[in-house]
């Protein structure tokens, strides 16, 4: 298998994740230097940043969307 198809899906593999992270930080309630904080180690240091989100970030949402359209089932 060429390097280069390996290190191309690690580095799409590795932005979805990032942006996965960036959008779980700005949905939780902590403060918005926090999330800032956060969005820049992720974009600055991707897979350090992504690590480091995993072991320390924050730990789910604490309130689930409110809208009826979200919970029409």
């Amino acid at each position: 298998m060429d390097m280069t198809l390996v290190s191309g899906v690690f580095a799409v593999l590795l932005l979805l994740l990032d942006v996965w992270i960036i959008a779980s930080v700005w949905r939780t309630t902590k403060a918005p230097g926090t999330k800032l904080g956060w969005a820049f180690l992720v974009i600055i240091l991707p897979l350090l940043g992504a690590v480091i989100w995993g072991i320390f970030g924050p730990r789910g949402v604490t309130q689930p969307p409110t809208s009826k359209e979200h919970s029409k089932g």
